[in-house]
């Protein structure tokens, strides 16, 4: 990443690498088939509500906390609540990055080795069956761990060396591109035969299909599309300089999440219900649907190969913020080698994440309270951890942070009235930790909504 101290170069470059940091697997991938599963439209609808709301709101405070601090995860608690037990929020958004990390690096390799076959035209053919390819692809021991440890592998050759201005700058082309070939995608997915029933499905609420699961899948869905929970934000916005107003770029990262995650449904959708298929496929719909659509394009193939790629630099860019925060987090004091902890980092990751690449293969039959364990895990950190992080996070920033400090940092470089202040302040206080208690009283199941 960045050296501790240095700051962005300007505030183009820190949105456009926090919503590189946010916009990965979350919204392109995890979004559709969580949506698919949970009543579409209606879990849509409660997904912009939570982020707006409560996403929102916990993004400015990690932004808060992160260059009130100036220091990344466990450090800055530590600074600003010395001698207390607060600095366990950093400790925990180390195990939640390690374990997130851990099941976040298998999809990664997925598109690894879908990219590397799109290049060189081995995906979209006549006649082939997209859903045995992905299953083909899943189902290997030796293909998913090849893609998991190529994916770290990239990974801890970056962050070994730091994230210099190459990153940033990337993100300001990159990022773009992807909205446009995204875009692209929606234009000719919406023009299908039979599309009209999948933009129902995402634009049309019926929420008697949302279950009080759903409900819970959707705040956790709000804190993985923004990264937050985990302050994996506080430490990007340790780097951030006075001139920028956190409000305004915070909002930012949110419109532009929002909106990749309303092209992602828009684009899968329409072209699951032209084409037959369940939108409840689960975590391959992406997988399947992408090459089916662009099978359709002329020129599919190449679109299709830059999409994969373009796709592959934004799951970099998030995989990386939470890379950064396990290795800034022991080599802070600068006794220890930041290459060395980097490639340790690696190998440790790539360990914990070998049972969940085999869970569709040698592991399928393991289960963890019925869940495979990349399921498992990806239950435990975007619905119990990452909830459980953001509670936590109000309760420093409302209770133990310095107030004067906190109002200096949300009123530094912008013209937002204390109205806007106050109103934030409420929904940390009140509705951010109520939503998250209520919806954990329904998950342990003494309360069903």
């Amino acid at each position: 990443m960045f050296a501790m101290r240095e700051q962005w170069s300007s505030k183009i470059g820190f949105i456009m690498a926090s919503a590189g940091a946010a916009i990965g697997l979350g919204a392109i991938w995890k979004f559709p088939y969580q949506a698919g599963l949970n009543g579409g439209a209606a879990f849509f609808l409660l997904f912009i509500v939570f982020t707006l709301v409560i996403g929102l709101s916990m993004l400015i405070s990690e932004f808060v906390i992160g260059r009130g601090a100036k220091k990344e995860a466990i450090t800055a608690y530590r600074t600003l609540a010395p001698n207390s037990h607060w600095k366990m929020i950093g400790q925990l958004g180390v195990l939640g990055c390690f374990l997130l990390l851990s099941f976040y690096s298998v999809v990664g390799g997925w598109v690894l080795i879908y990219s590397a076959q799109s290049v060189v035209g081995q995906v979209i053919k006549d006649g082939a069956n997209y859903e045995q390819l992905f299953g083909a692809v899943t189902s290997s021991p030796v293909i998913t761990l090849t893609g998991l440890a190529l994916f770290l592998l990239i990974n801890v050759v970056v962050i070994s060396f730091g994230i210099k201005n190459g990153i940033e700058k990337a993100n300001k082309y990159m990022m773009p591109l992807l909205f446009l070939f995204f875009i692209i995608l929606v234009v000719r997915s919406l023009t299908l035969e039979g599309a009209a029933e999948g933009i129902s499905f995402i634009l049309n609420p019926d929420f008697s299909s949302l279950t009080g699961e759903g409900i819970l899948y959707a705040l956790g869905q709000s804190f993985f599309a923004l990264a937050v929970g985990f302050s994996c934000m506080v430490t990007y916005s340790s780097y951030l300089g006075k001139e920028v107003s956190i409000p305004a770029s915070a909002s930012s990262v949110v419109v532009m999440n929002i909106f990749v995650s309303l092209l992602a449904g828009l684009a899968i959708f329409p072209a699951v219900f032209a084409f037959g298929i369940e939108p409840t496929e689960g975590p391959g719909l992406l997988f399947i649907i992408l090459p089916t659509v662009f099978a359709q394009i002329p020129f599919g193939e190449v679109f299709f190969c830059l999409f994969l790629l373009l796709f592959l630099f934004a799951t970099l860019t998030s995989s990386f913020s939470l890379l950064e925060i396990i290795v800034s987090a022991f080599t802070e004091n600068g006794k220890r080698s930041r290459k060395k902890v980097t490639w340790i980092s690696g190998l440790v990751m790539f360990i914990a994440g070998i049972p969940a690449a085999l869970s569709s293969s040698i592991l399928k039959d393991f289960m963890v309270f019925n869940k495979t364990v990349f399921d498992a895990t990806d239950y435990l950190v975007s619905n119990i951890l990452l909830p459980l992080g953001s509670l936590l996070i109000a309760m420093f920033i409302i209770h133990r942070m310095d107030k004067a400090l906190v109002e200096e940092q949300f009123k530094m470089s912008n013209n937002l009235s204390n109205g806007w202040y106050r109103i934030w302040r409420v929904v940390m206080t009140w509705i951010v930790p109520v939503t998250i208690l209520v919806v954990y009283v329904n998950l342990i199941g003494i309360w069903k909504l």
